[in-house]
């Protein structure tokens, strides 16, 4: 097996933690590739780096330290490149909805991944493919595709479309179109429904919307969204993927979201369920 290995860049803590996974896997007789910047926070010796654009080949299970916003990075890697590789995510950052396996679970979630006894969850990826009078390009998300109002944008006028129906003009400071893994991110700040990650689903929630009916809505993942931006406003509008990329939308452009082809799949915690992870991170049950 050949695992890769990846880091936040920067991410000097993490030092000591990748000196002894190296160590495992030497011991453990597993090929470690290691991304640049990984390889960076290591002691100088022969070992095998890539970038972490090439980082997604031929491996068994790529580990990745650092928050969810690291993951949310290589999650888009991995899809660009048609790859199936696994997720092995160990938060080193705040809250962790992504990378919810802890440093101490480190070599005992490697061993059950080597040994095939590791257990993994399929997330639900977005494609958007963006249209601007003859150009088309195409993006790749795991949490969520983001309509904003630049600085200089009061408020923003979208045209909602599901499948071949008009839904709404969304007047508002924005809009959310979430996968159920990004449920519990930018949209749950804007007010938006948890989803729980096995549902074959999306989720459209406006953000601050000057008209109160509005409210956010789930709808069914084989359905496409179009969103395109009009009104006075149509040329401040920002779209980002992931909070990874993005640019600044032009009256008549269109962005039309459906779940990706390939799911990203992550190796889960075996100690903790979904709803363990929730209460801990959103701290239900406490007073």
């Amino acid at each position: 097996m050949r695992i890769g290995i990846a880091v936040k860049p920067g991410l000097v803590e993490a030092r000591d933690t990748l000196v002894g996974v190296e160590r495992w896997l030497r011991d453990h007789a597993v090929e470690a590739v290691w991304t640049e910047e990984a390889a960076d926070l290591l002691p100088p010796g022969p070992r095998t780096v890539v970038t972490r654009a090439t980082l997604p080949g031929d491996l068994g299970v790529l580990l990745v330290l650092g928050g969810d916003g690291t993951l949310l990075a290589l999650a888009k890697a991995i899809a660009e490149a048609g790859s199936n590789v696994p997720l092995l995510a160990v938060n080193f950052g705040s809250l962790g909805f992504l990378t919810e396996i802890t440093r101490p679970e480190i070599f005992a979630s490697l061993e059950a991944v080597i040994e095939g006894r590791a257990t993994h969850d399929e997330r639900m990826m977005l494609r958007a493919v963006a249209t601007r009078r003859e150009a088309v390009t195409t993006h790749l998300a795991l949490n969520d595709i983001v309509f904003t109002r630049t600085a200089l944008s009061r408020m923003i006028d979208l045209d909602v479309s599901v499948g071949d129906q008009f839904v709404t003009s969304v007047k508002a400071d924005g809009l959310i179109v979430a996968s159920p893994t990004g449920s519990t991110a930018y949209n749950l700040a804007a007010g938006g429904p948890i989803v729980h990650p096995a549902m074959d689903a999306l989720v459209l929630t406006p953000i601050a919307s000057h008209t109160l009916t509005n409210r956010p809505i789930v709808i069914p993942a084989e359905r496409e969204v179009r969103v395109k931006s009009t009104g006075t406003n149509a040329g401040n509008v920002y779209v980002t993927f992931d909070g990874q990329t993005g640019f600044e939308m032009q009256e008549g452009d269109e962005v039309a979201i459906s779940r990706a082809p390939r799911p990203l799949r992550l190796v889960r915690a075996s100690a903790r369920s979904y709803f363990e992870v929730l209460r801990q991170k959103l701290k239900w049950n406490e007073r």
